[in-house]
């Protein structure tokens, strides 16, 4: 089991600027949406980025404290609210 705040350390070693925000989707500490909002995603493919928080994941990912992980990320200057994935970033 790993708690959101060791995620958050993991995904911020690779990207030090990065506003992380985790939600424990099952309930049993292991299946995780992540958004990460950084200025290093910028000029970035998708793919690109969400490899970049898939590899601060690895560690965790390989000893099995995280099964399943839906990744979602952004740049600053476009994050807002919307209705389709309910989370909140400052930015």
């Amino acid at each position: 089991m790993i708690t959101s705040h060791e995620i958050k350390d993991l995904v911020r070693r690779a990207v030090p600027d990065a506003q992380v925000e985790v939600e424990d989707l099952t309930g049993g500490g292991d299946h995780f949406q992540i958004l990460v909002v950084s200025k290093m995603f910028q000029g970035k493919l998708l793919i690109d980025q969400h490899r970049l928080v898939q590899n601060a994941l690895e560690p965790a990912m390989a000893d099995g404290r995280i099964h399943a992980v839906q990744i979602k990320t952004r740049i600053p200057t476009s994050t807002k609210k919307t209705q389709d994935d309910g989370l909140n970033i400052i930015g």
